[in-house]
């Protein structure tokens, strides 16, 4: 009996516990489905909140946060592959504090395993980072990082970039739901970044747009050409979102270009520097009449003479004013060290605007034409006036006085007649030369004080060993009296030839400015120094040009070494 009672509650038993069975597995199930059904709707909420943003920076940040949600992972970034397609442009990362980045130092460039969804841009789903043959190691103070995934973001079929995370929390590995979670988001992502994109694009053309229109109304207006340039300099400043820029025009009867306009970062050292036509961006972009651009300028200008004027700046770009053999001066602009590069669409921005300088010069000159036959038409009236009228009548008078004077007895009234004939015929002499004067075509104008100086220092490079650098400010040509223009071209061909004689310097800047009332010239170099001894008869001469003059001469030896003459003088009467 006691056998049989047992196996019948066996037999209860057993169903029971099939029973709990399925009840446990129908309710993993449906843990399984509630779980797929939360993680769908977080992968909805994340492509809603991805597709919202239109800024394209913080779209690429959404991008990185819902990731990192999605998948748990402690670590997310997204690479942005640059223009090469074989390195990353941009980086984008979170779980990683500023403090840890600033230590780590620059971002990746896609080396390792970064560089293997570059090269083989397919979903990519690691137990260990460091087991995979393309691991290439963390940079110190890398936080360590073990599992990985990372999913290729295409945007109208091109790669823009890769989703990376890392680290699953709690310790879990990445699994094919998690790569496929991902896989999705990637592609609503690169809807979100194409979106972004023409959003940008229409925004910047519509700030271009503004910007024409209100360099149009400035042409229409008759502005001057160095205010039309300068707003032109500066709208294109600041939508490219340079650091600077600067505008630079070919200078008469020299072979150099001249810095006339420059806004922004470290502007005063651009501003009136003379550049030659064959160095640098600027000059090489006027002789090739074309655009050029340098991801870093300030490696590429690195061995210019003078001091270093792109120190903090990188990116730049140099677009011609005008085309072919009427390239009439260059556009700068250039951005801060690790700024992006200038693209394609920007540069043809940008000659367009270029274009509009061109329009802004070219009616400049017309209004310069159009004035300066306005006072030869005014002199030839005058002329014909003087000639037909004025000549005529004292011609006539005197006629007349010679004629009376034969009749006059007295003695002394008839020598003052003859007198005030002879005053007459000098002033009809002097009319005639004012007249000759009026009508004469000048001959080739000699060059300004400008020139002059830009001759100078470009015939002592070739003893000094180096080009100075030459930096020029204010209307040196227009205000600066001829004589006194003489004393400074002396001056500095002299302080050049001492530099070359005595300093055994490495390089020489030479700055020439006036305010309209003096005019200075001061010629550093980093020789070294000025001997306690020897002869100083160049200095005396130097010295006494300025004191005619009512001017000073200061000689002086910076904290770094080399020596600073400073020469000045009022500019004189022209």
């Amino acid at each position: 009996m006691g056998s049989a009672e047992e196996s019948r509650q066996a037999r209860v038993r057993l169903p029971q516990l099939k029973l709990d069975e399925l009840l446990e597995e129908l309710q993993a199930r449906l843990d399984a489905a509630r779980g797929t059904r939360d993680r769908v709707h977080s992968l909805l909420e994340a492509v809603l909140s991805v597709g919202r943003e239109l800024d394209l920076e913080q779209a690429l940040r959404s991008i990185v946060e819902a990731a990192a949600v999605l998948v748990d992972a402690r670590y997310a970034a997204l690479g942005v592959i640059g223009a090469d397609g074989k390195r990353l442009s941009a980086f984008h990362t979170i779980g990683i504090s500023d403090e840890q980045i600033a230590e780590i130092g620059h971002f990746p460039e896609g080396h390792g395993i970064l560089g293997e969804l570059i090269r083989h841009p397919e979903p990519l789903r690691l137990m260990k980072l460091s087991g995979h043959p393309a691991s290439y190691g963390f940079p110190p103070h890398h936080p360590p990082m073990d599992t990985f995934v990372g999913v290729p973001i295409r945007v109208r079929e091109q790669v823009f970039g890769n989703l990376y995370l890392t680290e699953k929390r709690g310790g879990a590995q990445f699994d094919e739901e998690d790569e496929s979670v991902l896989s999705t988001l990637a592609v609503a992502a690169g809807v979100a970044i194409d979106n972004a994109r023409l959003y940008e694009e229409s925004r910047l053309r519509e700030r271009w747009l503004q910007a024409s229109a209100e360099i149009t109304h400035c042409l229409m207006s008759g502005n001057d050409r160095a205010e039309v340039l300068g707003l032109i300099a500066e709208r294109a400043r600041d939508i490219t979102s340079a650091a600077l820029a600067v505008v630079a025009l070919p200078m008469e009867n020299t072979d150099s270009l001249t810095a006339e306009l420059a806004f922004g970062e470290a502007a005063e050292a651009h501003r009136g520097l003379v550049l030659p036509v064959d160095e640098g961006l600027i000059g090489r972009a006027f002789s090739a009449a074309a655009s050029v651009a340098s991801p870093d300028i300030s490696a590429e200008e690195h061995g210019a003479s003078g001091p270093a004027r792109f120190t903090g700046l990188g990116p730049a770009v140099a677009v011609p004013i005008g085309t072919g053999e009427r390239v009439r001066g260059i556009v700068l602009l250039v951005r801060e060290s690790g700024g992006p590069a200038f693209t394609e669409k920007e540069t043809h921005a940008l000659q367009g605007f270029a274009a509009q300088a061109a329009v802004a010069m070219e009616l400049a000159e017309r209004r310069e034409d159009a004035e300066e036959i306005a006072v030869l038409k005014d002199r030839d009236r005058i002329a014909r006036d003087l000639h037909d009228l004025a000549i005529q009548r004292l011609f006539a008078t005197g006629m007349t006085l010679q004629s009376a004077s034969r009749f006059i007895e007295h003695d002394e009234a008839s020598e003052r007649v003859s007198r005030a004939v002879d005053d007459l015929d000098e002033t009809i002499k002097i009319i005639r030369s004012t007249i000759f004067g009026l009508r004469a075509r000048e001959g080739a104008a000699a060059p300004g004080l400008r020139a002059r100086v830009v001759r100078v220092v470009g015939e002592a490079a070739p003893v000094l060993g180096f080009t100075p650098s030459l930096q020029m400010e204010g209307l040196v040509d227009t205000q600066v009296a001829k004589e006194t223009a003489d004393h400074v071209v002396a001056v500095l061909s002299e302080a050049l030839t001492n530099i070359a004689r005595h300093a055994r310097a490495t390089c020489a800047a030479v700055v020439l400015e006036t305010d309209g009332r003096e005019v200075r010239l001061t010629v550093s170099d980093d020789g070294v120094g000025i001997p306690s001894g020897g002869r100083r008869s160049g200095l005396s001469n130097m010295a006494e040009r300025a004191e005619q003059l009512g001017g000073e001469l200061r000689l002086g030896s910076p904290d770094g070494g080399g020596t600073t003459l400073v020469w000045w003088a009022p500019v004189g009467e022209r």
